[in-house]
């Protein structure tokens, strides 16, 4: 299992549902947008007759997969965030390499987006790559070095509005400073 090499406090404690707060704090008025507690599988919920706000339910109350369906909600543009699930595609663990190779394309935004959440709010973050019953193992490295080379870029272009939004948040709530290229490393 390859992780990102960041500074951050070991001891401190993630909440999911400090992370639920600071969420829907910053987006329910500004994008109509909460962050929810699921069961197994998350899933992302545009309003509805039933519900009149979009949810991004995430799984089991891990805060890694809040943290992975908030990025995927940053990712989306507003025509995606008007479609379950964003209408991305997904293709179900078990995946042969070229179908793998074309998931992991599509995860490496995301996935940069992520890390950047993460430690904003000085949590470790771990890729994945979602094959765990794939016929081969995927090469992580080689994809952690793609989503380490994405974060150099958002960092050097500036985070985009919704990422910056909740990473000022978590930084200011978890006390950790501004992000700067030296908080990336692949190890």
């Amino acid at each position: 299992m390859f992780y990102a090499d960041t500074t951050i406090n070991l001891s401190m404690t993630h909440e999911y549902s400090d992370l639920i707060t600071l969420f829907n704090d910053t987006f329910y008025r500004s994008f109509n947008t909460k962050l929810e507690l699921g069961a197994d599988e998350p899933i992302y919920l545009p309003s509805d007759d039933s519900n009149n706000y979009h949810r991004i339910i995430f799984a089991r109350g891990f805060y890694a997969s809040a943290l992975h369906e908030i990025a995927h909600w940053c990712v989306a543009g507003p025509e995606r965030r008007l479609i379950e699930d964003f209408g991305y595609w997904y293709e179900p663990d078990g995946r042969d390499a070229n179908t793998q190779a074309e998931f992991e394309k599509v995860e490496i935004r995301p996935q940069a987006y992520e890390w950047l959440l993460s430690q904003s709010a000085g949590f470790r973050f771990q890729v994945s790559c979602d094959n765990l019953h794939g016929a081969f193992e995927p090469d992580r490295l080689g994809f952690m070095k793609k989503v380490h080379t994405e974060v150099i870029d958002i960092l050097e272009k500036g985070l985009p509005t919704r990422v910056e939004m909740l990473s000022n948040a978590l930084r200011e709530h978890y006390n950790v400073p501004p992000l700067t290229q030296e908080d990336f490393k692949v190890f």
